[in-house]
């Protein structure tokens, strides 16, 4: 039996470039829905960045390259929408309206489209034409602006945060869009700001900052020396995770005879270990770089201390778990649905289409003959 959803059916028309809008409609497709990816002359900017790139942000969609320029590509994109449930683009804001494709035109022509708009700032504010990219967004948003580590640095992240966290909240509030749509029969415009995503993260950091420690990154509650990552003999890293008093404890146990210094009476509570994060943190530095990271592993193994060691690409796609419930396809440049519905979800091809692939297709299917 096929799997269905309430996104089953669904025709999601992907205007997006690069990251953000592309993923969030992936997503959508993930979930069910049919994508339509819709590519200008010369294809998605993110096809010139290679293929693996591509595919992870556009597998499982169709694809027809138009020109919204030229009169007829334009009129081509105006009957997708008259059979579409959701818009997602991501130009600047004012370029749909210049296309002749506002949101107020195109709801007139299909009353209960969804249509999300995707940019760095919003349509509005001081900044909405301001150019941008996701390392301009986490700055503006306050990503480095609240502490980590005891030793804090500021470094660029391994993922592009921003991005995913705008396309999280785009998909999110599409699928609420698009089912309120089914119940009233109106659509309505999204105004999805990276920005303003990536601050809802950081915000509440920010504000018990403003209110309780300003920039004095040492009364900061979060930053803790005993949950850091902390490097090994061998040039690798671990990753520590203690927060609850009783993983302080199991780690005390574990290490404490070899490192007497671990059962000082400053360390044994969790307000005491703060007043002391700079010492008892230099402390376990040099315990941890006393060893390689295979011995760290040999001596924490299955204890209930919550430590990890900092995987490379291989160990990743190599760790017993990732590879036990197939978390990842090895041959595959996309990534799965994360989460695990009980009744299953459609499947979707892990490949993504050539440009202009299924413009016959997607043609026939405007004509009523496919």
């Amino acid at each position: 039996m096929t799997t269905t959803t309430c996104l089953t059916g669904k025709i999601v028309l992907d205007l997006g470039q690069l990251h953000p809008g592309p993923h969030a409609a992936m997503l959508l497709g993930q979930l069910g829905a049919t994508v339509i990816k819709v590519e200008r002359p010369g294809g998605d900017t993110s096809r010139t960045l290679g293929q693996a790139t591509f595919v992870r942000y556009n597998q499982g969609k169709l694809a027809i390259q138009l020109d919204l320029k030229q009169p007829e590509d334009n009129a081509i994109l105006l009957r997708l929408v008259r059979r579409a449930h959701g818009l997602i683009e991501g130009f600047r804001p004012g370029v749909m309206q210049r296309l002749g494709l506002a949101y107020d035109k195109l709801q007139g022509i299909n009353p209960a489209l969804v249509m999300c708009s995707i940019s760095g700032f919003g349509q509005t504010g001081p900044y909405a034409h301001r150019p941008g990219h996701d390392l301009n967004y986490l700055a503006l948003a306050g990503y480095w602006a609240v502490p980590a580590q005891v030793d804090d640095v500021v470094a660029r992240p391994r993922v592009r945060l921003s991005d995913y966290c705008g396309s999280l909240h785009a998909a999110l509030s599409m699928v609420v869009a698009m089912m309120s749509a089914q119940q009233t029969g109106q659509g309505q415009h999204l105004d999805v700001s990276l920005h303003a995503a990536t601050l809802a993260w950081t915000w509440p950091g920010i504000a018990q900052m403003l209110r309780h420690t300003g920039n004095d990154t040492h009364a900061t509650p979060h930053v803790m020396p005993d949950n850091d990552l902390f490097q090994t003999a061998d040039g690798r890293y671990i990753a520590l995770g203690i927060q609850e008093e009783k993983f302080w404890v199991a780690l005390r146990e574990r290490l404490g005879g070899e490192y007497p210094a671990l059962w000082s009476p400053a360390y044994c509570s969790r307000a005491g270990r703060m007043a002391a994060r700079r010492e008892l943190h230099e402390l376990l530095q040099t315990i941890f770089l006393g060893k390689t990271r295979s011995a760290w592993e040999a001596c924490l193994g299955d204890t209930e201390i919550p430590w990890a060691p900092v995987l490379d690409c291989r160990e990743v796609a190599t760790d017993p778990h990732v590879v036990s419930e197939g978390l990842c396809a090895p041959d595959s440049d996309g990534a799965m649905f994360p989460v695990r519905f009980s009744a299953g979800l459609p499947p979707v091809a892990d490949r993504a289409p050539d440009l202009d692939e299924d413009r016959r297709r997607i043609l026939d299917w405007l004509e009523g003959s496919a």
